[in-house]
């Protein structure tokens, strides 16, 4: 194991990032959610030499999600950026080594594998991919040019500006209603913006929200266009049923219509689907020996922290297993 505590720097040099064709690595995880950090901590624990490498924040989009109500082990619910923070805790005690930096592509060196990371390169026997995905965008116009005035993809981030204001979410899965909740301790109102004439969250958290005086409906409906100066002012929608365009008074909208994959750095390396999510089996094991997939970024039914923690729990006994055969 590193004994080189909890964080290195992304700007370390040379000598300490740059290996040569035999690494001093066995494992290189890249992605710090809850996939990649409960893969650390079982690599930890099989004592194979570990590396976490990720560009923003440890937890990932859980750190963001103001409450989780369906992990295990808490009854009462237990809020992303908290559980986020317990996962960190349990790694930074076996002493797991972070770099902080962008993951620019992976290259299949026969023998190890080779990551650009910003400048410089990181190189271990095995890989553990698990960088998740980013907030789908609508993709209609307004969107981008009023992004950060007014339109967000985070409630937990910006919910607290609302006060007193009428805003929107889109979407109708659980994180769609988990953050129109939570925007109801901030906003006047809360209208739900859905496709379907039915929500596709959870029955208790759809309940809740259909009980919730501060949250309205908007069904069978997609948002057109988001309307602005300088901010926002006001959604366009258009109603699927009649064909009829309604115009909605707004201050924020909050957009959760799924996910993109981060998959870039192996598109041209191992098999994806068309939506670029990356291909595995039971054994989280890809189309390439010794590089894994663990948490959303991989082809699955349902993305979950849960399911998340699950897959970096069988990618890191499965590197374990890849590299105790190579020798």
């Amino acid at each position: 194991m590193i004994p080189t505590g909890m964080q290195t720097q992304a700007k370390a040099s040379p000598e300490m990032i740059i290996v040569e064709k035999t690494p001093r690595l066995d494992l290189i995880i890249v992605g710090g959610g809850p996939a990649g950090l409960t893969a650390a901590l079982y690599a930890l624990r099989s004592n194979l030499k570990t590396l976490l490498l990720e560009k923003m924040v440890l937890g990932g989009t859980a750190a963001t999600t103001f409450q989780i109500e369906n992990y295990p082990g808490f009854p009462g619910g237990v809020s992303g950026l908290e559980l986020s923070q317990r996962f960190q805790e349990q790694v930074k005690k076996l002493g797991l080594e972070v770099i902080w930096g962008n993951a620019i592509s992976l290259e299949n060196r026969q023998t190890y594998f080779e990551i650009l990371v910003d400048e410089k390169f990181l190189n271990a026997r095995a890989v553990i991919i698990a960088t998740g995905t980013e907030a789908a965008k609508l993709g209609v116009k307004g969107e981008d040019a009023l992004r950060g005035k007014g339109v967000s993809y985070c409630a937990t981030c910006d919910g607290p500006f609302y006060k007193g204001k009428n805003v929107i979410v889109v979407g109708g899965g659980n994180s769609a209603i988990e953050e129109a909740l939570f925007l109801t301790r901030f906003a006047q109102k809360v209208s739900i913006i859905h496709r379907r004439d039915e929500l596709r969250a959870d029955k208790i958290l759809s309940e809740e929200a259909k009980h919730n005086p501060k949250i309205y409906f908007f069904w069978n409906s997609v948002v057109e266009e988001i309307v602005g100066e300088k901010k926002v002012e006001e959604v366009i929608l258009n109603d699927l049923h009649n064909n009829k365009r309604l115009k909605i008074p707004a201050d924020g909208v909050f957009i959760y219509v799924g996910g993109k994959p981060n998959s870039e750095i192996v598109r041209n390396l191992v098999k994806i689907d068309k939506n670029g999510y990356i291909i595995s089996d039971a054994e989280m094991k890809t189309s390439v020996p010794g590089i894994f997939a663990a948490g959303d970024i991989r082809v699955k039914t349902l993305r979950q922290v849960v399911t998340a923690a699950a897959d970096g729990a069988i990618a890191a006994d499965s590197a374990r297993k890849y590299l105790e055969s190579k020798h």
